[in-house]
C-alpha cells in the first residue's frame, strides 16, 4: 500500500516503542469500551428517556459508523499523516462524548454517537499502522495480539464500569468521564507518538468507498427493523432494505475486483489461513454483541439487579479475560495456533450453551460462572487468531489485511446486536401469542433469551469448525526485517 516515494522510519530507531504501544493500548481501550459502556444503561435510558425498542440505536447508531467509514479512514490516514489523524480523532471523540451527556432526547443521543464513532474510527483505523511503522514484523505480531487483547477486554469491561458509573452518578455519567480521561491522553499522544510518513495522494476509491458505506448501513438497518412490531420481516420496508443493502454489497465487491486501485484487495481471500481466521473471528464477534446486548436486559429486568450489582456480577468476563489473555499470547508462540484459537472457540460455545439455560430464580453465581467461561474461552482465541492472519497475509497486503480485520469485528458486534433483537424480540413475540400472555412477561422474555443464546452457541461451535481448517500459518523470510507498511486499522 505504500507508494515508492513514502518514507519509513526504522522501526529500530523508534524511541519507547512500548510507550507508544501503551499510549495507543489506552485510546484503543477508551474507545472500544465505548461501544459496550451503554449496554448496561440501555434499560435507565429507555425508561428516562421514552426511547422504547428503539433504545438499541444508541449502541447501534456508534457501531454502524465505526464499521462503515474504518475502510475510509484506513485510506486517508495515508494521505494526511497517522499521527496528526489519530489526535484528531480523539479530540472528535471527546467532542462527541460531551454531547451525548448533554442529549436531551433519544434522538440527539443517537445523533451525538454518531459524532463519537467518527472520532473512534479514526483511533481504530490508525492505532495498528503506528504499531506497524514502530515496531519490526517479528515484534509486530506480539504488539498487535496484545492490541487485540485490549479490545477484547473493553469490550468486556464497558458493562462493569457503565454499571458503576449509572448507579452512583446517573446514565450521563458514562459519557463525560470520557472527557477528563480524553483530554489526558491526547496530551499524551502529542507528546509520545513519532511522527508518521505520508504517501503521495492517489486517486480516492469513492465508488467502492460509497457503496460499502451506504450498503452496510442499508442492511443492518433492515435486520434492526426486521423483529419491530411495527414492521415485521415480511414488511415492503425491511425486505427493500435487506435486498438494497445486499445489492450494494454484491456491487461493492464487483467494482473492487475490477478497479485499479481498490479499497479492498480480493486476493488476499485467497490465503486459506487468513480467511478462516477473519471468518471464526466474525462468527465469534457476533456472538459477543449479542451477549452484550442481552445480558444487561437479563440482570436487570428478569433477576432485579440494580446496575451496581449488575455491574459487579459482570465484572467476572474482564477478570479472567485480564488473566487469561496474556497466557493465550504466551501459548500462541508455542502451540499451534490452529489447535489453541479452536479451543478457545469451543470453550466460549460451551459457557453459551450454558446461558441457554437461564431462569428468573438464578443467583449472580449462577452468572458469574458462566461468564467466566466464556471470557476464558475467547481470550485463548482472541489473540492468537489476530496474529495468525496478520502473519498469513503477505507483506504487501498487511494493511489491507487489517483494516479487513477491523471491519469483521466491528461488523460481528453490529450484526450480533441486530441478531439478538431480532430473536429475542421475534420469540418473545411469538411466545406471547401462542400463551396469550403480555410479550413483557418474564416466561416470554426467557424464551426469547434462551434461544438466542442458542444460536450464539451454534455460530461459535461453526467457527471453531471453520478455525480448524485454518491449515499451517508460514510467515515468508522477507517479512523478517520490515515494517511499516502501512497497516490501516485495528487487528481486532
Amino acid at each position: 500500500m505504500q507508494s515508492s516515494n513514502t518514507t519509513v522510519s526504522s522501526p529500530a530507531a523508534a524511541p519507547n516503542k512500548w510507550l507508544v504501544l501503551a499510549t495507543l493500548a489506552f485510546g484503543t481501550f477508551m474507545a472500544t469500551l465505548d461501544s459496550s459502556i451503554v449496554n448496561i444503561a440501555l434499560p435507565t435510558i429507555r425508561r428516562e428517556l421514552d426511547a422504547g425498542d428503539s433504545v438499541e440505536w444508541v449502541v447501534l447508531s456508534y457501531l454502524l459508523t465505526t464499521t462503515s467509514t474504518l475502510l475510509i479512514m484506513g485510506k486517508l490516514s495515508d494521505w494526511l499523516g497517522r499521527r496528526s489523524m489519530y489526535i484528531t480523532g480523539f479530540i472528535i471523540f471527546v467532542i462527541g462524548s460531551l454531547l451525548c451527556g448533554l442529549s436531551w432526547n433519544i434522538l440527539s443521543l443517537i445523533g451525538f454517537r454518531i459524532v463519537q464513532g467518527l472520532g473512534a474510527s479514526m483511533i481504530f483505523a490508525i492505532a495498528p499502522a503506528i504499531i506497524s511503522d514502530t515496531f519490526t514484523a517479528k515484534e509486530r505480531g506480539q504488539a498487535l495480539g496484545l492490541m487485540g487483547a485490549i479490545v477484547a477486554a473493553g469490550s468486556s469491561t464497558g458493562p462493569v464500569v457503565g454499571g458503576l458509573l449509572l448507579g452512583k452518578f446517573g446514565w450521563s455519567s458514562i459519557f463525560f468521564v470520557n472527557v477528563p480521561i480524553g483530554i489526558i491522553a491526547i496530551w499524551r499522544a502529542s507528546v509520545v507518538l513519532p511522527p508518521s510518513p505520508t504517501q503521495a495522494r492517489q486517486p480516492f476509491d469513492l465508488v467502492g468507498a460509497g457503496l460499502f458505506l451506504v450498503g452496510v448501513t442499508t442492511l443492518l438497518t433492515g435486520l434492526d427493523f426486521g423483529p419491530e412490531p411495527d414492521y415485521g420481516w415480511s414488511h415492503p420496508l425491511v425486505l427493500g432494505l435487506l435486498g438494497c443493502g445486499s445489492l450494494l454489497l454484491a456491487l461493492f465487491f464487483v467494482w473492487e475486483s475490477r478497479t485499479p486501485l481498490p479499497m479492498l484487495q480480493l486476493s488476499l481471500f485467497r490465503v486459506r489461513p487468513y480467511t478462516s481466521a477473519i471468518l471464526a473471528a466474525w462468527l465469534g464477534f457476533i456472538a459477543s454483541g449479542g451477549n452484550l446486548f442481552i445480558i444487561p436486559f437479563f440482570l436487570q429486568q428478569l433477576l432485579g439487579f440494580t446496575p451496581q450489582m449488575a455491574g459487579l456480577v459482570l465484572l467476572s468476563g474482564p477478570l479472567t479475560l485480564s488473566v487469561i489473555a496474556p497466557i493465550g499470547g504466551y501459548l500462541s508462540s508455542r502451540v499451534s495456533t490452529r489447535w489453541l484459537a479452536s479451543t478457545g472457540l469451543m470453550i466460549a460455545a460451551v459457557g453459551y450453551f450454558c446461558f441457554s439455560f437461564l431462569r428468573a430464580d438464578w443467583v449472580w453465581q449462577d452468572v458469574v460462572w458462566r461468564s467466566s467461561l466464556v471470557s476464558l474461552g475467547f481470550a485463548l482465541f482472541q489473540s492468537p487468531n489476530s496474529s495468525s492472519a496478520l502473519n498469513a497475509a503477505p507483506l504487501a497486503q498487511r494493511g489491507v489485511a487489517s483494516s479487513v480485520i477491523a471491519f469483521m469485528r466491528n461488523m460481528g458486534l453490529v450484526v450480533g446486536i441486530a441478531m439478538a433483537a431480532a430473536v429475542w424480540y421475534s420469540i418473545r413475540n411469538r411466545y406471547a401469542q401462542t400463551h396469550q400472555v403480555d410479550p413483557a412477561s418474564v416466561m416470554a422474555q426467557l424464551a426469547g433469551m434462551r434461544t438466542v443464546y442458542w444460536v450464539m452457541t451454534g455460530l461459535v461451535l461453526t467457527a471453531a469448525a471453520i478455525s480448524l481448517t485454518r491449515g499451517k500459518t508460514t510467515l515468508d523470510p522477507q517479512h523478517a526485517d520490515v515494517a511499516g507498511e502501512g497497516v490501516s486499522t485495528l487487528a481486532g
